[in-house]
């Protein structure tokens, strides 16, 4: 998992709390990044059909109906990630050492069921849970 969909989420629960468009500007300030970084993530929550995208004067995005009860595991599938990821593999599959020969397929099958428990539970949580969470936060330090 990248950034990137930290950067999807957090502009998923802005927009549905700002029920506006807003500015890829905004958002990025808001998220802390720049808008060039949020437009390559807005474009692909637009092509997956997560999010209403606005071009010309007032352009930006809009949270569509419903993106309250928006999964993130399908978050995850827009931005065509998953949520763990090897780059490198140990060992060499043509030695003699079982050890070596054998890792890569023990880690492979433990970063698949690692995968499958972590989509699980994305399913099970929601854009708008994140929003309630973060204001339920706010009503408790007040």
């Amino acid at each position: 998992m990248t950034a990137e969909f930290s950067l999807a989420v957090h502009a998923l629960v802005y927009l549905l709390h700002k029920e506006c468009v807003v500015s890829s500007q905004e958002l990025a300030d808001n998220i802390c990044t720049n808008p060039a970084r949020v437009r390559k993530v807005m474009t692909k929550l637009h092509k997956a059909g997560l999010v209403d995208a606005f071009q010309g004067k007032g352009s930006g995005y809009q949270s569509r109906p419903g993106s309250a009860e928006l999964s993130l595991d399908r978050v995850l599938d827009a931005l065509d990630e998953e949520p763990i990821t090897m780059n490198w593999r140990s060992g060499a599959i043509d030695r003699e050492c079982l050890i070596s020969s054998g890792m890569g397929n023990v880690m492979d099958g433990l970063y698949a069921d690692m995968n499958e428990a972590c989509r699980r539970r994305l399913a099970n949580m929601t854009v708008g849970g994140i929003n309630q969470t973060i204001f339920a936060r706010k009503k408790d330090q007040k």
